[in-house]
């Protein structure tokens, strides 16, 4: 009995923990995305692929192949790209990340926009 209840408890915990805010690194970008057929993708109404051994995370922070993602339609995500422009990290984000507008959209904006790692935002000049 106590271990059912320590593991409904855990469930909970992660239910919450999962509509909080995770850190994401400063050359993350914000957009949204369509899966194609793997490795092909819709980015910001523009064709991209996914690099080989990328990785996708759900809104929960678990890992989703390209057909789960797929299967959701476009997605407001958060993202990186190697230096040749393959898709590297892809986080679909939660609620509580989504309330959090202010997000570059390009390489630009990042480079003119302050990050502040602690509090995840970004300050527009």
């Amino acid at each position: 009995m106590k271990r059912c209840v320590l593991i409904a408890a855990a469930l909970v915990l992660s239910a919450a923990q999962a509509q909080t805010h995770r850190t994401f690194p400063a050359h993350a970008l914000r957009g949204e995305l369509q899966m194609q057929v793997a490795p092909e993708a819709v980015l910001n109404g523009k064709p991209v692929r996914l690099a080989p051994g990328s990785r996708i995370r759900n809104d929960n922070n678990l890992l989703m192949t390209p057909g789960e993602l797929m299967a959701q339609g476009k997605r407001v995500v958060h993202y990186t790209q190697e230096s040749d422009g393959l898709i590297q990290d892809v986080w679909v984000l939660n609620p509580a990340e989504l309330a959090n507008r202010r997000w570059p959209k390009t390489r630009a904006e990042a480079a003119a926009w302050q990050f502040d790692a602690a509090s995840q935002t970004w300050i527009k000049p």
